[in-house]
């Protein structure tokens, strides 16, 4: 996707750019089927210990998306019952092992330490910044309003259905960035309205490509099923590379990064149109990759593992492709 850089004024005969980007965003388009790239360490940080979330509603969002989305970030941190698995914290286990792998040691067989994920604050905001957002402008606007550049918080925002958030659908269906002073955020779309093709899936038929299957959504919702696989998406880049300076394949500012890399895969045998091999409910055809606490269960997207250079998803141990 687009970089930014620091004001400057290009004239040359035939152009004048006059429209200035004051920060920078990720998520790169990338297809993990007929592109390669290979996950590796810039020597910058990466989010470790607590990371105190500022959850930020935009407008109406539905009451099922909030229950989902927080009890989604609140499994994280949790390993839930040892009979019920696979749980979602061993996905995030993966997430975990960055940290050895920044310090080049084996990964296999050793406990990573833990990051924790805590939504510290939340607020919600009724369409003050209006319907059409730009994280150009909009969003780090909006983040000073409300946040007020608080060091210790890491702004998540969330937009409601009738929100149309600039960028987004567009190849990608979440991002994250920086805007000044190295302050980071995440924002998610909601796909109902705006692009349930291409943001939906695998919950909706896709809009454009091969046609796969089409999974039915594990908390009965296709919007909030999906938003959480875009957050899962966003945390883990955010985590592993916060300053465009952690863990990504391809050019500094257009890094492919460690969910990016194998979007699209869900489960083993995933290829263009088909998400892979998950669970199934028996009983209500749901499909999920991981148990949740409350009885709730998500799909969870692929990972680069850090150990084994490849994509990883939860089910690969229980499906062979």
């Amino acid at each position: 996707m687009a970089s930014f850089f620091s004001i400057r004024l290009v004239s040359f005969n035939l152009l004048l750019l006059l429209y200035f980007i004051p920060f920078i965003c990720y998520g790169a388009t990338f297809d993990p089927f007929t592109e390669k790239t290979k996950i590796t360490y810039h020597d910058g940080p990466i989010l470790t210990g607590m990371v105190n979330l500022h959850l930020i509603w935009y407008g109406k969002p539905e009451e099922i998306q909030r229950e989902v989305i927080m009890d989604f970030l609140k499994t994280l941190s949790t390993e839930g019952n040892q009979k019920v698995q696979p749980h979602v914290s061993r996905w995030w286990n993966v997430v975990e092992s960055y940290q050895l792998a920044i310090k080049g040691k084996p990964t296999i067989g050793v406990e990573s330490p833990k990051i924790e994920v805590k939504v510290a604050k939340e607020d919600t905001i009724d369409y003050a910044y209006g319907k059409v957002l730009t994280t150009q402008y909009d969003i780090p606007r909006l983040i000073k309003d409300v946040n007020r550049g608080d060091p210790n918080l890491l702004p998540l925002i969330i937009t409601a259905k009738d929100v149309s958030m600039h960028g987004l659908c567009a190849g990608k269906c979440a991002d994250h960035g920086i805007f000044e002073n190295n302050k980071g955020f995440i924002v998610i779309g909601d796909p109902e309205i705006e692009c349930p093709g291409a943001c939906g899936w695998p919950f909706h038929e896709v809009d454009a490509g091969p046609k796969g299957p089409v999974f039915k959504p594990p908390n009965k919702n296709m919007a909030a099923d999906a938003m959480v696989v875009a957050l899962a998406s966003a945390l883990v880049n955010t985590i592993t590379n916060p300053q465009n300076t952690g863990f990504y394949g391809g050019i500094e500012f257009d890094p492919i990064e460690s969910t990016t890399a194998c979007k699209g895969i869900f489960g083993p045998g995933a290829a263009p149109g088909n998400p892979g091999k998950v669970f199934t409910d028996r009983k209500t055809g749901e499909n999920f990759s991981a148990h949740g606490n409350n009885g709730r269960r998500f799909l969870l997207p692929a990972i680069w593992n850090p150990t084994t250079s490849t994509c990883w998803t939860i089910t690969s141990r229980y499906f062979s492709t």
